[in-house]
């Protein structure tokens, strides 16, 4: 990377893993999907006679590596996950972090420690007084004066009210419920907004930073309990007509249809591409193999500030957004994704926990690998930002189908860039690849992929300009695209409801996005999933390096592209899918999902005290070692099996 090119990220981002984390343990090990055993599975890729050279096979290997290191630091009893989270934070655990803990452990948490993101989203309201966050909550809900969001009201150890509810708020108020008697009183906002709402400046963003890291402490005789009787909640007694109390000014401006990086980029720092003009060649760079194009840092190239100049007119909500209502005031608003530049509080989607059939995944629908077809699959309808005649073209779903229709790309004469295998298995130590910039993808697209619009939605004025241009697809279940061994995951509006399905599937899922989610930390780009660039520049690259392409020394005169040979590497695939499937049963589930709300709540819970620098978890951890030597009655959690089975249940070696 050009020295140049470097820049320092706010530390208010911990990135995930750059290197989607895989397990080269032993995988003939293979523990069987729980759900639904495999009859008699190929063996994994056996190991090569030759050295392959592929760019893909490189991001493997080191995403194994990512992955093993991730294994290898987690925190095994309460004590050690106490003394982490003091050496991580500077600050003692939250009041009832014990319970908190027990209650995780109970319910099977693979990493006692893995929850980066919740103290990211929250370190910055260290700099802005309690009583002004709570202000803010108690009457940050309804549609007046642009705050779009629900408002869930916890007092004396319950729900007692929710505020311009919605299914998202009730399934949000089942979460909790399973926690509730723990937390302190409080006000959740929950935006109601499909788009993220909170874009501090960077500049400022650094101060309230830097004041956070000034006030940490661990006062030794800190309280293990809430501030009780405070004052600024919301007044739950009365009607809301009647209530009037202060109302803070949080600048709430409507942005729909405007460029989003206009708004974007004064919270990238200001060595960052979206705030100097560099070419996209360098931008690439920064998180892109240079063979091929690959992604090699999913963390950056879903980053705004690094790909934002690059992508503004190519998705719809940077370029055209359906609902935009922001602030450049750090606000407490809750939402289920952001980019990389929003500083709204991250929680885990409510449609992941909700049961719903167009999203849950069903392992008695899906088909062992062998029984899939060798294609690519999405459906969807046209949505994602504002269309019109003249903007459809380069909205990100749009494109999407357009780049698999092979009599368009026919039409077009469209090329893309593949890799070409540059010398015969048989006849090198080292199997080594040149890029081929001149692959016609139409005959490749209708054989290996099946991808378009059921519906379409969200035009102005109407949607007839797609008459002459998209023929609609039969609509389709969720399970029914089981089927095909490939599943691209691309965004809507905002995030992607479907992509725990696909990670839980026996399929393997490609993702392209520029939102964060609340289990981006767990997931392992080239371990778990396969990354994919929001101009979709290496689709083909992927698909021919899993699905292969020609014959060795193949003068076929009907191959539109008759120099072009790359082995299959079916066996690659087929082990990230598996991976994944894994993986996805030991960090994804219900159980998470409560673990995760239950610590947002406690560190939420102690922000908003007045009390905050003086209370927290004080002691060493001793008073839970009977529980974690499984001595303690209906503990559900024993050390020493722990540590037997290994990290993940018995999952030998990869937690998986």
């Amino acid at each position: 990377m050009d020295d140049d090119l470097a820049w320092d990220y706010p530390e208010l981002e911990h990135p995930a893993p750059l290197l989607p984390p895989s397990n080269d343990a032993d995988d003939s090990a293979h523990t069987p999907d729980p759900l639904e055993p495999e009859a008699a599975e190929p063996a994994p890729p056996p190991t090569p006679l030759v050295e392959d050279l592929h760019p893909i096979r490189t991001l493997m290997d080191e995403a194994d590596h990512a992955f093993r290191l991730y294994e290898g630091s987690i925190s095994a009893t309460f004590r050690q996950a106490v003394d982490k989270y003091r050496s991580k934070y500077g600050r003692h655990p939250p009041p009832n972090f014990a319970e908190w803990y027990k209650f995780a452990r109970k319910r099977g948490v693979f990493n006692i420690d893995d929850f980066d993101h919740i103290m990211d989203d929250l370190r910055p309201f260290w700099a802005i007084e309690p009583a002004t966050i709570r202000a803010h909550a108690a009457h940050m809900w309804g549609d007046d004066l642009g705050h779009h969001a629900s408002g869930i009201h916890i007092r004396d150890g319950e729900v007692v009210k929710i505020s311009e509810g919605m299914w998202r708020s009730e399934v949000m108020e089942q979460v909790i419920n399973n926690f509730v008697s723990y937390l302190p009183d409080m006000d959740i906002p929950m935006n109601r907004q499909d788009q993220p709402r909170v874009v501090v400046p960077w500049e400022e963003m650094q101060d309230l930073l830097k004041k956070e890291y000034q006030a940490r402490a661990m006062p030794p005789g800190a309280s293990d309990s809430f501030t009780t009787n405070q004052t600024g909640l919301l007044d739950v007694t009365i009607d809301p007509a009647e209530d009037n109390s202060t109302r803070l000014d949080a600048g709430w401006f409507d942005a729909p249809g405007e460029r989003y990086m206009n708004i974007a980029a004064s919270a990238c720092p200001p060595e960052s591409p979206a705030r100097r003009s560099i070419s996209p060649y360098k931008a690439d760079a920064l998180y892109k193999e240079d063979l091929g194009g690959f992604v090699n840092n999913f963390n950056l190239s879903t980053d705004l500030c690094t790909v934002g100049p690059a992508i503004d007119n190519l998705h719809g909500m940077l370029y055209s957004a359906s609902s935009m209502t922001a602030t450049r005031t750090l606000v407490p608003i809750f939402s289920e994704c952001k980019t990389s530049v929003n500083n709204d509080i991250l929680f885990p989607a409510n449609m992941y926990y909700k049961h719903d059939d167009r999203y849950d995944y069903d392992p008695t629908d899906d088909v062992d690998w062998r029984d899939k077809e060798d294609k690519m699959i999405w459906r969807g309808v046209t949505s994602g930002g504002v269309q019109t005649v003249d903007t459809w073209k380069t909205m990100h779903r749009q494109r999407l189908v357009q780049l698999f229709n092979g009599t368009q790309v026919a039409a077009d004469g469209t090329e893309v860039t593949v890799l070409n295998q540059a010398n015969a298995e048989y006849k090198a130590s080292k199997i080594s690849y040149t890029e081929y910039n001149h692959f016609q993808p139409s005959a490749f697209a209708d054989n290996h992929s099946d991808i378009g619009f059921v519906e379409s939605w969200g035009c102005v004025p109407n949607c007839s300009f797609y008459d002459t241009i998209f023929s609609m697809k039969n609509q389709t279940t969720l399970s029914s695209q089981f089927l095909s061994r490939y599943l691209i995951d691309v965004d809507g509006h905002s995030f992607s409801g479907r992509w725990h399905a696909f990670l839980q599937s026996k399929s393997l899922g490609f993702k392209a996005t520029i939102f964060r989610e609340w289990h981006d930390s767990r997931l392992f780009a080239w371990k778990h999933f396969i990354p994919v660039d929001n101009r979709y520049d290496d689709l083909y690259a992927l698909l021919t390096y899993f699905v292969g392409y020609g014959r060795q020394a193949d003068s076929s005169t009907h191959d539109p592209n008759p120099d072009l040979y790359i082995a299959r590497h079916e066996k690659e695939a087929q082990k990230i899918a598996r991976q994944s499937r894994e993986w996805a049963n030991t960090v994804l589930r219900r159980e998470d999902i409560e673990i995760y709300m239950f610590r947002l709540l406690l560190e939420y819970g102690r922000i908003i005290d007045d009390n905050r620098d003086y209370i927290g978890y004080s002691g060493d951890g001793s008073e839970l070692d009977d529980f974690d030597n499984g001595q303690t009655a209906k503990s559900g959690w024993n050390l020493n099996d722990w540590l037997k089975k290994g990290p993940g249940g018995g999952r030998k070696g990869s937690g998986a």
